[in-house]
């Protein structure tokens, strides 16, 4: 074995931390990252701790964005999502992460992948990314100092992240179908499809894909009490197992393959109580990511409910309550809420918008071990 490294920053995106890489230091061809990056987060770890490395055994931080200067007009930075698989050490690049995507845009703005301080007003700039796993393009706007650089101090809040930074906001253009092509990708294209269990059970599920794919379902069917914490559905082996194979079935009507773990992720709904609903919640929701209970909710399913919400006929828009008042949706998750936006024409999902924070934790060398090829 050899010991080698490369230069990375370790950042907080939103609820997720990870890396993020400069793609000009990794091979050209992505099929040579895998003992790097998975060496680089402490996998594989049949452990599940990831002590080895940067990981944390947990999937919201076992996450990497590699990033490069974008060759199209209409992009700033190109950049690649990659879920390391903890227990395995597998890359997975099937989908994206709204959480991480946040720190995308500040990072290449200090790299200096964007050459344009005209850009800059009122103390802000619009970075421009495009998402190479799913083929869309997101605007980011945050803060910069005088000195034009990111400025991460503000008094922003999000659940799940103690104390505040500077808002950033995300606005993903044309989200819908961005790993199907097209927002209901069932056979049919149903709002409501009806999944078969081995057991001979039949639960109703709404396959959407906006912003990354995601298998809708009443926390009800699945067994599910809707203000569970991650810990106690995390525990439940039983339980998880059968909402296991709810996800696969459900990815199976995708037409994805359902041995890939990061696409689609499923997420289990419910009414909030008439108290939550007064002070401004519209639905309630719990989600699973890479076969584990996720501490609040992945952000492009966060995404995804909260244009499935306003879209009539799917599960989502039957739970949720008071969605036509505001522009808006508040989902409440496992570790507080979320309000994410979308814009409708005719029909069609424009765009759909959220608030996040980000933070660059430390800069410096990555070191890996790789086998000794000679």
């Amino acid at each position: 074995m050899t010991t080698k490294s490369f230069p990375a920053s370790f950042v907080r995106g939103g609820t997720s931390n990870g890396l993020i890489i400069n793609r000009s230091n990794l091979p050209r061809d992505e099929a040579a990252w895998q003992p790097i990056l998975s060496s680089a987060m402490g996998s594989p770890d049949a452990f599940g701790r990831q002590l080895n490395g940067l990981g944390q055994g947990i999937s919201s931080t076992s996450k990497i964005c590699v990033i490069s200067k974008s060759d199209r007009q209409d992009a700033d930075v190109d950049y690649t999502f990659v879920q390391v698989g903890i227990k395995g050490g597998d890359l997975d690049m099937a989908g994206n992460c709204g959480n991480m995507s946040s720190a995308v845009g500040p990072t290449a703005w200090d790299e200096g992948f964007v050459d344009d301080a005209e850009r800059i007003q009122g103390g802000e700039v619009t970075v421009r990314m495009y998402n190479r796993n799913t083929d869309k393009i997101i605007h980011s706007t945050f803060s910069v100092n005088e000195n034009g650089r990111y400025e991460p101090i503000g008094d922003y809040s999000i659940d799940g992240v103690s104390g505040t930074n500077s808002k950033i906001t995300l606005s993903f253009l044309d989200p819908a179908g961005a790993k199907t092509g097209v927002t209901f990708p069932s056979e049919g294209s149903n709002k409501i499809d009806i999944l078969t269990l081995s057991d001979g059970s039949r639960i109703p599920a709404s396959l959407i894909d906006v912003a990354n794919p995601g298998i809708f379902v009443l926390a009800l069917d699945a067994g599910v009490p809707g203000d569970i914490t991650s810990d106690a559905l995390g525990s439940d082996e039983k339980m998880m197992a059968r909402l296991d194979e709810i996800r696969r079935e459900g990815t199976r009507l995708m037409g994805l393959d359902p041995d890939i773990q990061s696409v689609p992720k499923i997420v289990f709904l419910s009414k909030p109580t008439e108290q939550a609903a007064a002070q401004g919640t519209n639905i309630v929701a719990r989600a699973l990511s890479m076969q584990q209970a996720h501490k609040s909710i992945p952000l492009t399913l966060a995404l995804n409910l909260g244009a499935a919400c306003k879209i009539p006929g799917t599960i989502p828009a039957q739970m949720a309550v008071n969605v036509a008042e505001h522009d808006s949706v508040v989902i409440a998750h496992a570790s507080g809420k979320i309000e994410v936006g979308s814009v409708m024409r005719e029909g069609k999902i424009v765009s759909a918008l959220l608030h996040r924070t980000a933070r660059v934790l430390m800069k410096g060398d990555i070191f890996y071990t790789i086998e000794d090829t000679g």
